[in-house]
């Protein structure tokens, strides 16, 4: 019998990282400070384990591996996303990863393409999205030896609620006071362009990867990347609302005020990252099983017909 399972996440102490996962979402994970989250991942950087049931105590990829079917048909038998939550107390490095195929090559991992949901920002908080104009090598390589990186990039404001897809080659970095969820390919490849000369713990300056990152950065002008209106469709006890949909993952932002009823069909597991509020999910006769704020569920690919019951928000993830 499939079951409904709540995960356990992996932490990550970055630098730039702050307290609010476990001030506000309830992270009992030692390190300080936390940084990120892994709430649904396979990757060995930072696997995540199952907290309930017949699986309890064991780690996803175990379970993923003894029962490749829970990942559907769609994937080929590869589990493609990691799912987590990012404080940025202090910005994080000016980076880029790599797609696939480089990634793949060079590195023995996947590329990485990403979409954030701002969970929540400071006044005036921004974020690195790509050029102002176009570069190159020899321009970048000059502009951060007098320090002046800066000019060559576009920066954002960002607010509560927006969104941002983010494809492999993009020069990105989030700012400080951004609270946030990833979505992401299965990978764990970042190539630093600049890290404003910080020391780490040890008083080292973290590595940088500039011949790696000019390799595979898109050296063009950035899209403009304003906020559009999204469509969000309203039902009897909940809202949906899709927010990305791409070859990797698709996410949707599901506000339940009574009830919301899906199904997790055999072609794709589901995953489901509570934003806010409280609930539970149940499969027809099986016990439910809670969650609330910053907690993380994985749903089986062909579990069947779910029934979310509660007041909350949360993002729902599937390939």
């Amino acid at each position: 019998m499939m079951e409904i399972m709540k995960l356990i996440p992996s932490g990550k102490d970055y630098l730039w990282g702050g307290t609010r996962l476990k001030d506000e979402y309830g992270k009992r994970i030692d390190m300080n400070p936390l940084a990120e989250s892994w709430e649904c991942s396979v990757h060995p950087d930072g696997p995540c384990y199952v907290a309930n049931g017949k699986y309890k105590g064991k780690t996803l990829k175990e379970v993923l591996d003894e029962h490749p079917e829970y990942i559907g048909t769609k994937a080929n038998g590869e589990f493609p996303i990691l799912a987590k939550f990012i404080d940025a107390k202090k910005d994080l490095s000016v980076q880029v990863h790599p797609d696939d195929e480089y990634a793949r090559e060079k590195e023995k991992d996947n590329g990485k393409t990403e979409m954030w949901y701002i969970i929540d920002a400071d006044e005036g908080a921004s974020l690195i999205y790509g050029f102002k104009h176009k570069v190159s090598k020899e321009i970048l390589e000059r502009a951060i030896e007098k320090g002046e990186l800066d000019k060559h990039l576009q920066k954002v404001e960002v607010h509560k609620g927006d969104l941002f897809f983010v494809p492999a080659g993009t020069v990105h970095g989030i700012g400080k006071g951004i609270l946030l969820a990833e979505v992401q390919e299965s990978s764990n490849v970042t190539y630093r362009v600049y890290d404003y000369d910080r020391v780490d713990k040890n008083g080292k300056k973290r590595e940088l990867h500039f011949d790696k990152a000019v390799q595979v950065m898109d050296m063009g002008i950035a899209p403009d990347i304003k906020q559009k209106k999204r469509l969000v469709k309203y039902y009897p006890g909940c809202s949906r609302e899709l927010l990305c949909r791409c070859k990797y993952f698709e996410t949707e932002r599901i506000q339940v005020t009574k009830g919301f009823s899906f199904s997790v069909m055999e072609n794709s597991f589901q995953v489901l990252m509570c934003l806010d509020g409280y609930g539970q999910v149940e499969v027809d006769g099986d016990k439910p099983v809670r969650f609330s704020k910053g907690e993380t569920v994985f749903l089986p690919a062909g579990i069947g017909r779910c029934l979310i019951i509660g007041d909350t928000s949360v993002l729902k993830i599937r390939c």
